[in-house]
């Protein structure tokens, strides 16, 4: 074979970069994205929240309906956070495995959840736009959104972090934010497992708030923070037994309802669900409230670690949970519905 002579090899080289200066005039070629994978769920209806039993009303909140949903797809599991972009249908969540997913939540006539429909997962990408491999830089727990911009939270390298949100393509953070603890009270894997915003009329006006799973204060709080605004600083909540912290969201009065959960090998796993009083959540200051609901193995729950609040069309105030079910034989994907009587 004849080899080009240097002149000709020239050329083509300028050729080459006139073209990329075309189709990138930055400088820079444009990041690869993630592969957005499209996935089968296979959901059946959980009528009984109790087993065994026809009750529906637990405290202040009655139960709608659920579902238990399988998958063939290798990554589909461990959802550790979710929110609602329309109420009660469209949501974009967190798996702790490293990935982002979006999908549906149909309902019957009945108004019961039905299945998850159009669900997708992504990787979550670096800067140059390549999948992220490392559990160490990808293990995402909380998750809020409001407008177009989703803040989301990791254990192990902590960090809060903002992304624009686009369902085709997910990139990198825009920018991490201050999280106000200092780093060295955070825990590897007890981390920030809270991230969600205030009402805009309430006496935090929007602020995001966070709040740690187990990273306990010298009296054995957990430690918390609001990221602006003008009540901006550290607050803790007050643990309630050995139940750690695994989500939460404002409701529309100001309270914080937060999703905790236990575990033991003797008993198992529980899962309550514990209102917060809006008037202690300030800085200084530890925050409390009443539990609403408790629930052990005698009810159809697992690792439950997802919680958002919405709307109804009918304004009923519903609460939806999800589990984590840590990509094991011996955990299982649920998916809760109640409704919160105010």
């Amino acid at each position: 074979m004849a080899f080009p002579r240097p002149a000709a090899l020239a050329g083509a080289a300028l050729c080459i970069l006139a073209l990329a200066y075309a189709l990138y005039p930055s400088g820079g070629a444009a990041a690869p994205s993630a592969p957005v994978e499209k996935i089968e769920i296979t959901s059946s209806p959980i009528r009984n929240f109790r087993i065994g039993s026809g009750e529906t009303r637990f405290g202040p909140l009655t139960f709608v309906g659920g579902l238990e949903m399988t998958s063939d797809a290798r990554d589909f599991g461990s959802l550790s956070a979710f929110r609602f972009r329309k109420p009660g249908s469209d949501f974009i969540g967190v798996a702790d495995t490293g990935f982002w997913f979006f999908g549906r939540v149909d309902h019957d006539p009945e108004g019961r959840p039905s299945g998850f429909s159009d669900f997708t997962m992504q990787a979550m990408v670096d800067r140059e736009g390549r999948p992220i491999d490392s559990k160490w830089q990808t293990d995402a727990e909380g998750l809020g959104i409001r407008g177009g911009i989703a803040t989301a939270s990791f254990e192990r390298n902590h960090r809060i972090s903002e992304f624009r949100i686009d369902p085709a393509d997910m990139k990198a953070p825009i920018r991490d934010l201050d999280f106000l603890v200092p780093r060295k009270e955070m825990r590897m894997n007890r981390g920030f497992e809270t991230v969600t915003y205030a009402p805009e009329d309430g006496p935090l006006k929007g602020a995001r708030v966070i709040v740690s799973e187990r990273s306990l204060d010298k009296n054995g709080n957990q430690f918390a923070a609001i990221l602006e605004g003008p009540q901006k600083g550290i607050f803790t909540v007050r643990r309630s037994g050995d139940f750690d912290i695994t989500d939460g969201a404002f409701l529309p009065n100001g309270d914080l309802l937060l999703l905790e959960r236990s575990f033991s090998y003797a008993h198992g796993v529980a899962m309550q669900l514990r209102r917060i009083a809006g008037s202690t959540i300030r800085p200084g200051k530890i925050a409390d409230g009443p539990v609403l609901l408790k629930a052990d193995m005698s009810y159809q729950i697992d690792n439950m670690e997802g919680l958002d609040v919405w709307r109804r069309g009918d304004g009923a105030l519903m609460v939806s949970i999800v589990s984590d079910d840590n990509q094991s034989l011996l955990e299982r994907n649920l998916y809760l519905e109640f409704r919160l009587d105010e």
